[in-house]
C-alpha cells in the first residue's frame, strides 16, 4: 500500500533516536567528595599537619578540586568519545580512546597538583612514592567510574531504543488505520451516488430524502474516522441510518431481522463503520428486489456481532476494488488484534465482527 509506506517513513523520520540524557549531579558530587576527602589520607599527603592548621582543612578543599577536575575532565572526553566511536561500530578504537584520555589527562594532572600542593604545604621534599599512589589511585578509579557511566548508558540506550521501536510500530500502524479508513469515504460516495443517481431519475422526493440522510450518515463518518472504537449502540444507530438510505431504494426488497437487545448495545466496543461496511458487501454483491427480496439478520454470540445475508449473487459480478471485507479484516486486525470471518454455509454469506467489552477501553472515547 503505497500510501501506508509512505506514511510510515515520515513517522521513522519523525521519531529520530534522542540523545541519552544522564541525571548524574548527585553520583558526580558524592564522588567527586569522597575522592577528595579519601585520596590525602590514603597517600599521607598531610604529613605532618594536623586538625589545628588551617592548612590542613584548606587541604581538604584542594584535594576535592582536583577530584573535580578529574571527574568532569573525564566525563567531558568521554562523552567526546562517545559521538566519534560506539561499541558496535568500533570497539577496539573506543576502548584505545578511552584509556589513553583516563592516562594522559588524570596522570599528568594529578602529578602536577601534587607537587603544587607540595610546593604550597612547604614540605622539605616532594614524595614521589605517595605520588605515584596516588595516580595509580586516580587512574584505577577513573577506569571504574568510567565503566560505570558506559553501563548507564548503554542500558539507557537500550530502553530508548526500545521505546522508540514501540512508538515506531504504534505510529505505522496507526498511519496503516489512517489509510484504511480514508479509503471507506471514496468507496461509500462511489456507491452512494450510484443510489442518488437511480433516484433522481426515478423518484425526485425519495432523492431529496436520500440526500439529507446522506449528509447525516456521512457527518458520522468524518466525526469517527479519528477513533478506534465507538460504542455498539452509535455504530448501531449509525447503521441504521445507512439501512433507510437502502430502503428509500430498495423498499421492502430489503428486510432486517436485528436480534441485539438494548443491553447488549451498551456493553460492547467495535471499531466506527465496521457494520455498514459489511451491509455494503451484502447490497453491492446480491440481487434485491421485489421478487428475490434480501433477508438480513444481526446478532451477536460468543462476543462476536454476526451480519447475515441470504446468497443472491448477481449473474454478471461487479469489478471490485477490494476495499471492502479485506479492509475491514485488516482494521481489525490492527485496532483488536483479531481478525473478522467472512464465510458461506447453508446458502447464506456469514460475516462475523469480533466485539470489545466496554471494560476493555482502550482506544475508546466518548
Amino acid at each position: 500500500m503505497p500510501e501506508t509506506e509512505i506514511l510510515a517513513d515520515k513517522t521513522e523520520k519523525n521519531l529520530t533516536k534522542a540523545e541519552v540524557q544522564l541525571n548524574d549531579g548527585k553520583f558526580m558530587f558524592i564522588g567527586v567528595v569522597s575522592f577528595g576527602l579519601l585520596i590525602p589520607n590514603v597517600a599521607g599527603l598531610f604529613g605532618d599537619l594536623g586538625f589545628g592548621s588551617p592548612l590542613y582543612w584548606l587541604g581538604y578543599i584542594y584535594f576535592i578540586g582536583l577530584s573535580y577536575l578529574i571527574w568532569q575532565g573525564n566525563r567531558y572526553l568521554l562523552f567526546r568519545t562517545r559521538k566519534r566511536f560506539t561499541w558496535f561500530d568500533k570497539p577496539m578504537e573506543k576502548l584505545i580512546l578511552l584509556f589513553m584520555n583516563n592516562i594522559f589527562y588524570t596522570a599528568p594532572l594529578t602529578i602536577a597538583w601534587l607537587c603544587a600542593w607540595y610546593a604550597m604545604a612547604g614540605f622539605p621534599k616532594t614524595d614521589w612514592n605517595a605520588i605515584e599512589i596516588v595516580v595509580f589511585i586516580n587512574v584505577i578509579c577513573v577506569l571504574f567510574v568510567t565503566h560505570v557511566y558506559e553501563t548507564v548508558f548503554l542500558v539507557k540506550e537500550k530502553e530508548s531504543e526500545t521505546i522508540k521501536n514501540e512508538q515506531l510500530q504504534r505510529a505505522t500502524a496507526e498511519a496503516e488505520l489512517a489509510v484504511l479508513k480514508n479509503q471507506v469515504d471514496p468507496h461509500f460516495m462511489f456507491n452512494s451516488l450510484n443510489t442518488l443517481s437511480y433516484l433522481v431519475k426515478s423518484d425526485q422526493n425519495k432523492a431529496l430524502l436520500f440526500t439529507e440522510n446522506l449528509a447525516e450518515v456521512y457527518r458520522y463518518i468524518l466525526m469517527q474516522k479519528d477513533y478506534q472504537y465507538v460504542l455498539l449502540e452509535d455504530e448501531l444507530a449509525f447503521t441504521q441510518q445507512y439501512i433507510d438510505l437502502l430502503h428509500l431504494r430498495f423498499g421492502s426488497a430489503l428486510k432486517i431481522n436485528n436480534a441485539i437487545s438494548s443491553t447488549a448495545k451498551k456493553d460492547y466496543l467495535i471499531p466506527p463503520t465496521s457494520v455498514f461496511v459489511a451491509f455494503e458487501n451484502a447490497v453491492k454483491h446480491n440481487v434485491i428486489s421485489e421478487n428475490s427480496p434480501l433477508m438480513m439478520e444481526l446478532y451477536i454470540d460468543d462476543n462476536r456481532l454476526y451480519v447475515i445475508n441470504d446468497l443472491r449473487e448477481k449473474g454478471n459480478k461487479q469489478s471490485s476494488s477490494k476495499i471492502g471485507l479485506k479492509n475491514l479484516n485488516e482494521r481489525f486486525q490492527l485496532v483488536t488484534k483479531h481478525g473478522i470471518d467472512a464465510y458461506q454455509e447453508n446458502n447464506k454469506f456469514i460475516v462475523s465482527l469480533p466485539l470489545t467489552p466496554l471494560t476493555d477501553n482502550e482506544g475508546y472515547h466518548n
